[in-house]
């Protein structure tokens, strides 16, 4: 990637959410009511060093936006977010703390279980410090994607009434781990759903799969200390990326889900994502801050609601647009 100076970045358009790559550049949009500043900060291949930071330049009906020339995907990046610190307020915001792209397409990297991801200092155990630690070496990044996909199916698919429909829920991971005959590389990933094992979902008379989360998720430190890993995937942090643990090749993850997606059409079968909006991997108010805790006015208890930008949007929407 070529080098980036401030004078290169132009305002761009606040719509649609997250990176979107035209050809040329890339146009960069977050959500934010109360935010003073926006940073947007650029990684190197490995997603270990910033090499870049960008100041957002239009703040329009409380989405910050820039068009960046000459990102292409593959570009890893995160948000530092100014604001507020005032918890009483249901203000945190942090710029130490990297934050993860409600709307990336893509992730890279896992989260490590450092005290520099929480917004506050986790050792006092009080939420209304501010801890400065940068969190960027312990958290997963978002990468930039090209969306370019021939659904060459897709004009001609059905959809099922719902007096018809027969719904089969799986867990993509579980299913294909232990579907028999399966070829190994393939087994617990997007792959795993092949031609072979969708002739015997249809063999069932079903209509629908219905697929368990597989949108990225977090391990959260209750399972991590007892041995155990989150199966079922109920921890999202990431609606629109799927899940890169379950790709064959991971720069290849929003691809190879597409074409999982493609071949459930192609047997005639609805594709149905299970997705929990009411809660992410940010927990409670103690819980790290990495995303939508770093970005938008929480309240000071409970679970941690979505950003109204993600809540606007119907599931139906959010599965057409993978």
């Amino acid at each position: 990637m070529a080098a980036i100076s401030d004078t290169m970045v132009r305002e761009g358009l606040p719509h649609p959410l997250g990176a979107t790559w035209d050809g040329d550049g890339v146009n960069f949009a977050l959500f934010s009511a109360n935010a003073t500043r926006v940073e947007l900060c650029l990684f190197d291949e490995r997603g270990r060093s910033e090499t870049t930071r960008i100041e957002l330049p239009e703040y329009i009906d409380e989405i910050w936006h820039g068009y960046i020339p000459h990102v292409r995907p593959g570009a890893i990046y995160g948000y530092r977010v100014h604001g507020l610190y005032e918890p009483d307020s249901g203000h945190r915001f942090n710029p130490n703390k990297l934050l993860l792209d409600p709307y990336a397409r893509g992730h890279f990297g896992e989260l490590a279980r450092e005290p520099a991801v929480f917004g506050y200092q986790l050792e006092s155990g009080d939420d209304s410090t501010f801890d400065e630690r940068d969190s960027a070496p312990f958290v997963p990044k978002c990468v930039v994607v090209d969306p370019n996909f021939d659904w060459k199916g897709e004009p001609g698919r059905r959809t099922v009434p719902w007096d018809d429909t027969i719904v089969y829920e799986l867990n993509l991971r579980g299913y294909t781990k232990l579907y028999p005959g399966l070829a190994g590389e393939w087994r617990g990933t997007y792959k795993g759903l092949s031609h072979e094992v969708l002739e015997y979902i249809r063999s069932l008379g079903v209509t629908s799969v219905e697929l368990l989360p597989v949108h990225t998720f977090i391990n959260d430190s209750m399972l991590l200390d007892r041995g155990l890993t989150n199966y079922w995937g109920y921890n999202s942090i990431g609606f629109f990326a799927p899940d890169p643990r379950y790709s064959h090749e991971r720069e290849q993850t929003l691809r190879e889900f597409k074409e999982m997606v493609a071949r459930l059409h192609d047997a005639g079968l609805e594709v149905i994502l299970d997705v929990v909006y009411n809660h992410t991997a940010e927990g409670n108010e103690l819980g790290p801050t990495l995303s939508f805790k770093g970005s938008t006015t929480l309240p000071t208890t409970g679970y941690c609601p979505i950003s109204r930008a993600i809540t606007s949007m119907i599931l139906a929407p959010v599965i057409r647009s993978i």
